[in-house]
């Protein structure tokens, strides 16, 4: 590929990129104000679901299943977006601009993803679904940290 077809297909990636993650951080912004509002009966965290009237109960769990698909559905899209940047032939530095962009939106991402966590009864039923969306998120995290950093840097000289 000539340099300014190169300049010309990460252009497009990159405003496409911008665009996607804007879509949907609006969707995880839209589901944290979802499931906010099916917690406002307590300030108190995690709460006692005993204590709960049973219209309050099933809205929370409602939408607390609704934010914990989204989280599994974006973790998912996230490990494949990244393993498609990683495989382009892009220059390095404009691949480091793009796993920047997704770092962005996975710490934005992080903040109402957390509530899963935060936000629950004191009595909750293992997840292992969800325990491996945490687990693959951290490692596309952890990924996307190093390949910005630049692994290369980390290499002993031979």
């Amino acid at each position: 590929m000539t340099e300014p077809a190169a300049s010309s297909a990460f252009d497009k990636a990159r405003i496409g990129l911008w665009a996607s993650l804007q879509k949907h951080l609006s969707t995880v912004y839209s589901a944290e104000k979802d499931f906010r509002a099916a917690t406002r009966f307590t300030d108190t965290f995690p709460f006692s679901a005993a204590s709960l009237e049973p219209q309050q109960l099933l809205d929370y769990q409602h939408q607390r299943a609704v934010l914990r698909d989204l989280y599994v559905d974006e973790t998912t899209q996230l490990d494949s977006l990244v393993k498609a940047v990683r495989q382009k032939s892009y220059q390095e530095d404009d691949k480091k601009l793009l796993f920047l962009m997704i770092l962005g939106y996975m710490d934005l991402a992080e903040t109402v993803f957390t509530l899963l966590d935060t936000h629950r009864p004191t009595k909750l039923e293992p997840d292992e679904e969800m325990d491996e969306a945490n687990a693959r998120f951290e490692r596309v995290r952890n990924f996307v940290r190093l390949n910005i950093r630049g692994i290369s840097g980390l290499l002993p000289r031979v």
